[in-house]
């Protein structure tokens, strides 16, 4: 990929070196436990109004280790997005449980309430709520729902850090929220992740099954000490990549045959992705194929679970929109988001002309 369309990711500044250089004279880089990690968990704390956080080695194990907090255990069933990130699965797979598939909407990538409602029964436990490629699901409803359902609620915002609804931060409405420290991702360490709660029992579960002499998914001091000065300019950050998708998003809103995210007034949206849904697989292949002669960082979405056997999961709704996500999402991943006005106004002239082409 040519260097017009890239930007460096992760990010490289004054303060992430000096955080560097600092655990590296005081020998922190080297202990398990140290002033950095201290920090990260109160600055987590207080960004996202919680009383408990977890720092652990990745998001996946984050959402596992959510989900033995709640005490989910072999057979109970656990609600997720039937197009969602594989590894969400899995985490459910991991306990013994059964995962049951909702519908996303499509206008988010995410979850639907009345979905994930019409999949609700007496064995459901906990849903997995994720907000993908920039849109942000209805959590206030979804939450709603679930507290009179004696339902569960784990926010996964691995791809939404400092987004907000109707004026709240993401993260703060169920019982847990997860966050990614991946490479790619908007706060970035290379691995790890966090788990926040306010809700004690579940602290302490996660504490009791972490605790195996030492803290068995920790984070080290160099990854926490990356990220706080990563914390302190995500907001910044964010209002940048926000600018600059939602020209994106208005510049190829109108391109035949091709849909893009919507999101509800009131919503303040944060860009990991950019998602846009061509009609067929095979119209999305041909898309990349070109995407790829250009230099466009254009890739492909989630498999999604809508295909996957019915031994391994429960499928009681339609799952209409899933499938087309399946099949037909691109996305544009954000380092470029963070580019020169130049080059983000040659990014959407060619987006606009290659989505006008696919149309």
């Amino acid at each position: 990929m040519t260097d017009r369309f890239s930007h460096l990711w992760p990010p490289q500044n004054e303060q992430i070196f000096a955080a560097l250089k600092s655990v590296y004279r005081n020998g922190d880089w080297g202990r398990y436990h140290g002033e950095e990690t201290r920090i990260l968990e109160s600055n987590l704390a207080e960004y996202f109004s919680c009383s408990h956080v977890h720092l652990v080695c990745s998001g996946t194990i984050g959402i596992e280790l959510a989900l033995r907090g709640m005490g989910i255990q072999s057979g109970d069933e656990v609600i997720l997005a039937a197009y969602d990130f594989p590894g969400n699965f899995r985490c459910i797979e991991a306990l013994g449980a059964r995962p049951v598939l909702a519908d996303i909407s499509c206008e988010s990538w995410s979850l639907c309430a009345n979905s994930f409602e019409a999949t609700l029964s007496p064995s459901t436990k906990a849903v997995i709520v994720s907000s993908l490629h920039g849109g942000l699901a209805d959590i206030e409803s979804i939450c709603e729902i679930a507290r009179q359902r004696g339902v569960r609620v784990i926010e996964d915002i691995c791809q939404v850090p400092g987004a907000s609804v109707n004026g709240r931060r993401v993260g703060t409405y169920g019982d847990v929220a997860v966050l990614s420290f991946g490479g790619s991702k908007l706060l970035s360490a290379g691995r790890g992740g966090a788990v926040l709660t306010r809700d004690e029992s579940i602290w302490q579960r996660i504490n009791v099954f972490k605790d195996r002499g030492n803290d068995t998914f920790a984070l080290s001091q160099l990854q926490a000490a990356v990220l706080n000065p990563q914390l302190d300019c995500l907001d910044q950050y964010n209002l940048v990549r926000r600018q600059n998708a939602m020209k994106l998003i208005e510049r190829t809103a109108s391109t035949e045959g091709v849909s893009g995210l919507r999101h509800a007034e009131g919503d303040l949206a944060v860009f990991y992705k950019i998602a846009w849904l061509v009609p067929s697989s095979q119209l999305r292949t041909e898309l990349l194929i070109a995407a790829e002669e250009l230099d466009l960082p254009l890739f492909e979405g989630f498999r999604g679970f809508a295909k996957r056997s019915e031994r391994r999961c429960l499928k009681p709704v339609s799952l209409a929109n899933s499938e087309r996500a399946a099949d037909g999402t691109v996305l544009l991943h954000h380092p470029v988001l963070l580019a020169e006005d130049a080059v983000l106004d040659e990014l959407s002239d060619q987006l606009s002309s290659l989505f006008s082409q696919m149309g």
